[in-house]
């Protein structure tokens, strides 16, 4: 709970008193104090409270922070529900994300996640979008340079880091789409982030053979040949984790080693 400096308030300072008793009393900060205990704390109605601060809460807010106390608040729940999902994904998978699961770790109600998102489903999408690589790998693509070899090297990368850093996101994610194709959660997925690969990935694959950087394949096959192995490589490495009997080089000379043997499997045929 936000430490008090000064007293004062102005027009709202009883109110803004009533809230730090409440918030004293809930062991919360003011911003997450309801504002019905609020209003007893003051001796009125909530009705006549919300009609003293001109239908919303803000101004209280606003009293509080200038009598010198940090009203608090946590994120909205949103932004709670898509961490508490993640962490969930990563620690137990994909099956333990439930609306149940996910308000219960984010501390809110279901019917709050549900207004959020509309169900699981969408839940999914934003938290496959939040910690999905797309939005960087699309960065480093649209960067204007000519150097071939360094733009794949940055982009086997990025996918290291996406596929390694916690929560651990896109693993889940991948393997539900191997071992669960045809639901409805993984078709939606599909749908809704399939054409941004395509466009993105793809469409500078596409750029590339146009310019005779690269050799003339399907973009999805192309694009299979590019990320295919290092996926692999990762699943297998976080799997086996650090052993003495496999001579692995770094991550980073992997990356450098597969990036190589993409651009030599699929450089232009010579005249």
């Amino acid at each position: 709970m936000g430490g008090r400096e000064e007293s004062g308030g102005g027009e709202h300072a009883d109110l803004v008193a009533a809230a730090l008793r409440a918030a004293e009393a809930l062991g919360r900060d003011v911003a997450d104090v309801p504002l019905t205990e609020i209003a007893r704390q003051a001796g009125i109605a909530r009705s006549t409270l919300l009609r003293r601060l001109g239908g919303t809460r803000g101004p209280l807010d606003e009293a509080v922070r200038a009598a010198g106390v940090d009203p608090g608040g946590r994120r909205p729940v949103r932004e709670r529900a898509v961490a508490a999902a993640a962490a969930l994904i990563d620690e137990h998978g994909l099956a333990a994300v439930t609306l149940e699961a996910v308000a219960i770790a984010a501390e809110c109600s279901v019917p709050s996640v549900y207004a959020a998102f509309g169900g699981r489903t969408e839940l999914l999408r934003v938290v496959f979008e939040r910690y999905s690589p797309i939005v960087d790998l699309e960065k480093i693509l649209a960067r204007c340079d000519g150097d071939l070899r360094a733009k794949v090297l940055a982009v086997y990368r990025e996918l290291a880091r996406a596929l390694l850093d916690r929560p651990r996101v896109m693993p889940a994610m991948m393997a539900e789409l191997l071992a669960h194709p045809h639901t409805p959660d993984t078709q939606a997925m599909v749908a809704y982030h399939l054409p941004r690969v395509l466009g993105g990935v793809g469409g500078w694959l596409g750029e590339q053979i146009a310019a005779g950087r690269l050799r003339d394949l399907s973009i999805p096959l192309l694009l299979h040949q590019m990320v295919g192995p290092l996926v692999f490589h990762l699943m297998v490495r976080a799997a086996l984790g650090p052993s003495p009997e496999l001579d692995l080089p770094d991550l980073g000379q992997t990356c450098e080693i597969l990036a190589d043997a993409f651009l030599r499997a699929t450089a232009p045929p010579s005249p």
